[in-house]
């Protein structure tokens, strides 16, 4: 019993981490302006810890099978590894709405631009493009 304890604190402590991290995910998309670079970093770190959870539950798993024992203790840790979990559930959520807001503000930012997006001076063959302008024909 003693492992699956140990490993049931382990997930604790991954969870807390990864409670900081998406917190600070929400703050870089709650922000006026995404610092992409940090994002990105953010990202990195949550999968890194997504990994070391799902690697952590393999553990538990396993000590579980092995002990095949219940008691206050696992019970208890059992209680605040759903409820962190959950809570990181909710926190995940809100992360994926203010995502979904600001690639539509960026949507709508690239939308307001294309009208006035210079030509292409190559094709996609790599070639000069001929551009009409007030009527005359210029090769680039």
């Amino acid at each position: 019993m003693n492992r699956l304890l140990e490993v049931m604190d382990q997930m604790t402590v991954v969870l807390n981490s990864l409670k900081e991290v998406m917190d600070a995910e929400q703050q870089q998309l709650s922000a006026g302006h995404v610092n992409g670079s940090a994002l990105q970093r953010i990202t990195e770190d949550k999968s890194s810890l997504l990994a070391t959870l799902d690697y952590l539950e393999q553990l538990r798993r396993d000590a579980q099978k092995a002990e095949n024992t219940s008691s206050t203790d696992i019970t208890q840790r059992w209680q605040t590894i759903t409820q962190k979990t959950q809570h990181l559930r909710d926190i995940n959520q809100h992360n994926g709405w203010l995502l979904e807001d600001q690639l539509a503000r960026n949507e709508q930012a690239l939308a307001v631009l294309k009208p006035h997006q210079e030509p292409n001076l190559y094709g996609a063959d790599g070639q000069a493009t001929t551009v009409s302008r007030g009527g005359k024909k210029i090769t680039i």
